[in-house]
């Protein structure tokens, strides 16, 4: 039997043991419900850091377009302006000029432009060409901190070097993503089912509403205008298409100075059914249908489609290359003339009773389209 001081002995000791549990249990509590320490972060690797820099340079640069249509309203008559889409768009010089794709702002009738700092102004379409996607608005004027975006090239591209995409993707504006060049010279159909040739492919997000947003280098210079994703579901599948600055550069100019494009010409008018003509033919190219009296091809000796009165129609000559640019069709000779302009001297190559002839000819300036 224990005794009765043994007893008080342990459970004194045992009270004490409960007490000191409880007082570490108390001080873990109060432990861990402190803020932890925070750490200062460690530098940035060098490619945030250049990611970082890509960002801050060119975001001044982009905007966010909003679209509007114009409706009546039936019990009132009042019109009012019902947001139709939205899209992004850059910078092109400090006059106001702002580049998209053509899709962005089709069949809108008032655009509203919303800048890095959140400035909203209204715009004006100053040209537009849908054989290339492409549009220019304008704003009175560009807020301070904005600035035009900086050119690249994109004929130096390589395949598996970084790009940056920036833009307003689901109306969230200043959205960065950033891939690499997939492919190059891809092929894609514009709304207009005109070919848009030398198209750069990219992994970059693209999302709706990245549409006419920059597509820039490492160094920020734009190397293309986001236009197209091809996606099963609509949003970014890796799988985004951008036209080339090339393209860009040479359009744009016109479509500010003139409103639209004005392609150089030779001077012939081909066939509806060109393609299906020479293909039950077996050859390939852009066949002369007619000739423009005083025009650079009917000066070279060009032959067009005779109509003999008895018989069947003799053949025109049939294009087969520009310099060093193959013509299979109708649409790789309006292509490769959108290279030229007016003036400049071309060796045409072609075909005329079987036989392989070629002729130097001067392009001459075309009609507005």
């Amino acid at each position: 039997m224990f005794s009765r001081k043994s007893v008080v002995a342990g459970g004194i000791l045992f009270l004490v043991f409960l007490l000191i549990i409880q007082g570490f249990e108390a001080n873990r509590h109060l432990v861990s419900s402190q803020p932890k320490d925070v750490s200062d972060s460690r530098p940035f690797l060098e490619l945030e850091q250049r990611t970082i820099e890509v960002f801050d340079k060119v975001s001044p640069s982009v905007v966010f377009i909003t679209s509007k249509a114009k409706r009546r309203n039936y019990f009132n008559l009042n019109v009012q302006e019902i947001p139709r889409g939205t899209g992004s768009g850059f910078i092109w010089d400090k006059q106001g000029h702002i580049v998209t794709n053509w899709h962005v702002i089709q069949g809108g009738d008032a655009f509203e432009v919303k800048f890095f700092d959140h400035t909203e102004m209204d715009a004006v379409v100053v040209g537009e060409w849908p054989d290339k996607d492409l549009a220019v608005l304008k704003v009175q004027s560009t807020p301070k901190g904005s600035s035009p975006i900086s050119f690249g090239s994109s004929k130096n591209l390589k395949v598996g070097q970084f790009v940056y995409a920036i833009g307003n993707p689901f109306g969230l504006d200043q959205t960065l993503t950033m891939g690499v060049v997939s492919a190059l010279g891809r092929t894609i159909k514009s709304i207009s089912g005109r070919d848009i040739d030398d198209v750069i492919q990219t992994d970059a997000a693209i999302n709706p509403g990245n549409s006419g947003g920059p597509l820039v280098d490492s160094s920020g210079n734009l190397v293309g205008i986001n236009t197209m994703i091809y996606s099963p579901s609509g949003a970014s599948a890796g799988i985004g298409f951008a036209v080339p600055a090339a393209i860009i550069n040479r359009v744009v100019p016109q479509l500010i100075s003139h409103g639209e494009v004005i392609r150089p010409i030779i001077g012939i008018t081909t066939h509806p059914r060109n393609d299906l003509i020479l293909r039950n033919l077996g050859m390939r190219g852009a066949m002369v249908y007619q000739l423009w009296e005083g025009g650079p091809a009917e000066k070279a000796g060009l032959k067009a489609v005779h109509f003999p009165k008895f018989g069947n129609p003799v053949i025109g000559d049939v294009i087969t290359r520009i310099d060093d640019n193959e013509i299979h069709d109708v649409d790789d000779l309006l292509v490769t003339l959108e290279k030229y302009k007016a003036g400049d001297q071309v060796v045409i190559e072609y075909i005329r009773d079987e036989k392989a002839m070629r002729v130097q000819l001067q392009l001459a300036k075309g009609m507005r389209r």
